[in-house]
C-alpha cells in the first residue's frame, strides 16, 4: 500500500557564492528568504531556505553556498534532478522574459504538456524553468516586489534523469503513491495526491547519459511531503524491507527527514510538514537572523566568524540576529 505523500516539499541545490544566490532567489525570482541557517552537516556553510510567506511545503527552494570550500563544479546527468520548475501565472511570461533579460540572464521558450515555459540558468549553472499555468490556486509571496499577476506560486515540478524509467516508476507507484499523468517523447510525468503544480515529477529516460556528479551548480536532492511522523516511520520500515538503504529519521528542526536513493540513483527525501519555519522566528521576521539548531548554539561565535556577511533586501549585512 502506498504511503500518503502530499506532493513536493522542497528542492535543495549546491551553489557557488552566497550573495549572488540571495540576489537571484530573492531579487530576481522574488521568493522570500524564510530561513537563514547552516548546513547541519557542515556548520561553516549557510543553508538558505526560500519560499512563500511561511515557507509552505511545496514552495520551498533551498541552497548550500559552497564557494571556497573545495567543492568541485558538478556534472548534470543520470541519477540526478537536472531542472527545477516554478509555477507562475500563464499571462506573465512576457514580463518574466523581460525581467530576466534586463538582469543579463539569457532566457528561452519551450512548450511542454500544453504549458508555455521559460528556461534560464543562474550564475552557478543551475537550470530553472518558469511554467505559465492557470491551474495553480496557491497564494503567492509578493513581499519581494512582484505583484500577484507575476509572482511565483511555488514549485511546479522537477525533472530527473535516469537510464531506465520502469524501476523508478514502479517504486514511486508502489511505495509513494505516484501515478503516471502523461508522456511526451522520452519524458514521463508522474503525479501524486492529484494532478496540479507542486505534485508532479518528470522522469526523463536517457539510457546513454553519463552518471551525474554532485557539486556546485547541481541539485542535491528533491524532497516530498508527508504529514504524519508515524507514516514517515512506517515508510522507512517498508523501504528497508524492500532492500533500500534509508537513513535514520533526522531532525532538521523545521521538519523531520529520511533519505534514500530510488533505483535510478536520484536522492529522495521524505519530509514532514511540521513544525515549520515559524518554530524559532515570528512569521513577520522569517529569515532576518541566523538561526542555529540547539546543538550548535555553543559554536555560534566560531560559526559566525566563518560565514561571509550577506545582505538581503536592505537588511543589515551581518549573519547575527538583529
Amino acid at each position: 500500500m502506498p504511503f500518503p505523500i502530499l506532493g513536493l516539499h522542497h528542492v535543495t541545490a549546491t551553489v557557488d557564492e552566497a550573495q549572488p544566490d540571495l540576489d537571484f532567489s530573492v531579487g530576481t525570482l522574488g521568493l522570500r528568504l524564510v530561513k537563514k541557517t547552516v548546513n547541519f552537516d557542515n556548520h561553516h556553510v549557510y543553508h538558505f531556505y526560500y519560499g512563500d510567506e511561511r515557507g509552505t511545503p511545496g514552495t520551498i527552494w533551498t541552497t548550500f553556498p559552497y564557494h571556497g570550500r573545495g567543492v568541485r563544479t558538478g556534472v548534470k546527468g543520470a541519477g540526478q534532478v537536472t531542472r527545477t520548475s516554478f509555477s507562475v501565472p500563464a499571462g506573465s511570461l512576457d514580463r518574466w522574459e523581460a525581467r530576466l533579460r534586463a538582469r543579463g540572464i539569457a532566457a528561452s521558450r519551450i512548450r511542454r504538456f500544453d504549458e508555455d515555459t521559460i528556461q534560464c540558468f543562474d550564475s552557478s549553472g543551475l537550470h530553472f524553468e518558469l511554467v505559465g499555468t492557470e491551474r495553480d490556486r496557491r497564494d503567492p509571496w509578493t513581499g519581494s516586489g512582484l505583484d500577484a499577476g507575476m509572482a511565483i506560486r511555488g514549485l511546479h515540478s522537477v525533472t530527473m534523469v535516469v537510464r531506465d524509467v520502469e524501476p523508478t516508476v514502479a517504486l514511486m507507484r508502489e511505495m509513494l503513491g505516484f501515478e503516471v499523468a502523461g508522456e511526451q517523447g522520452d519524458r514521463t510525468r508522474v503525479a501524486v495526491n492529484g494532478s496540479e503544480p507542486g505534485k508532479w515529477i518528470d522522469i526523463v529516460r536517457a539510457p546513454d547519459a553519463d552518471a551525474a556528479i554532485n557539486g556546485i551548480g547541481t541539485v542535491h536532492h528533491v524532497a516530498m511531503a508527508i504529514d504524519r511522523p508515524d507514516d514517515q516511520v512506517r515508510l522507512r520500515e517498508e523501504l528497508l524491507a524492500r532492500g533500500l538503504k534509508v537513513t535514520e529519521v533526522r531532525d532538521r528542526c523545521y521538519f523531520q527527514s529520511i533519505y534514500f536513493r530510488e533505483p535510478g540513483g536520484v536522492l529522495f527525501e521524505v519530509a514532514t510538514t511540521s513544525p515549520g519555519f515559524a518554530a524559532d522566528e515570528d512569521v513577520s521576521a522569517l529569515g532576518e537572523g541566523l538561526r542555529l539548531p540547539p546543538w550548535e548554539e555553543e559554536h555560534r561565535a566560531d560559526i559566525e566568524e566563518h560565514l561571509v556577511p550577506v545582505l538581503v533586501s536592505g537588511r543589515s549585512p551581518s549573519p547575527t540576529p538583529p
